[in-house]
């Protein structure tokens, strides 16, 4: 288990819920994974509700607002990444589009929201108090970010460009584009194809886990829903793409090392 004080920028570091229930979220999410959850207040009617496992920042949900539902925003994970200054200007330059300027979220950091070229939603985030994720390594956290995207050679190349990735080709499968932060793999780039209709380019996580056959069966029992369950990949290892109860999707991998 690693315990985090900071994040390379370009990795990704924060991991966040908009869910259409945020009760029943806590439950599934607590229930399958062992967390903790802690409310705080945020704006009118609202809780930002944090995930901790031992002790540490794990990841956070919140309640899809009446203007997101009336945009059409579905139950989702979000992916943070740590910005430096430039980056919200550069993204425009590289193609991307802009969803919200960079705002102060109260004493905790500031943050702005982003699209992609290809149209997929990612997060800035400058730290102050929080930095993210403060723990990895560990059953039930996040191991894996993973980009599926219509144009995944653009796509390396805008967050090369913005984030200064290294990528390459994955070995088990030729179209499939790894990206490392540091040295360090962080996620990949899955081309998506014809097979996905008019699903748009997003972000999703891979939650580790010792054992991906009973977290399934365990998700499940808790009211999730598989889409691609307990399946083995040479050389990557098993692992099942779930759809929470509110339809928020995810994945638990358990990778082939273990």
């Amino acid at each position: 288990m690693a315990i985090l004080t900071n994040h390379e920028a370009g990795e990704p570091s924060w991991f966040e819920l908009a869910t259409s229930d945020q009760t029943g979220a806590k439950q599934f999410y607590t229930g399958l994974f062992g967390w903790s959850a802690q409310d705080s207040p945020m704006g009118p009617d609202q809780v930002y509700t944090m995930f901790n496992l031992d002790g540490q920042a794990a990841g956070a949900a919140y309640s899809i607002d009446a203007q997101m539902k009336a945009q059409g925003v579905p139950p989702h994970w979000g992916v943070y990444f740590p910005a430096i200054d430039d980056w919200t200007a550069k993204v425009k330059q590289l193609g991307g589009s802009v969803i919200a300027e960079p705002f102060d979220v109260m004493d905790y950091g500031r943050m702005s929201v982003r699209t992609d070229p290809g149209g997929a939603v990612f997060r800035l985030w400058q730290a102050k108090q929080h930095i993210g994720t403060t723990i990895s390594g560990v059953d039930h956290t996040v191991c894996w970010s993973e980009l599926a995207t219509h144009d995944a050679p653009q796509a390396a190349e805008f967050y090369s460009a913005l984030m200064g990735w290294n990528t390459k080709g994955a070995a088990v499968m030729s179209t499939y584009i790894e990206f490392s932060v540091a040295g360090t793999p962080r996620g990949g780039i899955l081309p998506m194809d014809e097979n996905w209709g008019p699903i748009p380019s997003h972000w999703g996580i891979y939650f580790l886990v010792a054992d991906c056959e009973a977290m399934t069966a365990k998700a499940k029992n808790l009211g999730a829903t598989a889409r691609l369950e307990n399946h083995t990949q040479p050389g990557v290892g098993q692992f099942s793409m779930m759809v929470d109860p509110q339809g928020a999707a995810f994945s638990l991998i358990k990778p082939e090392r273990m």
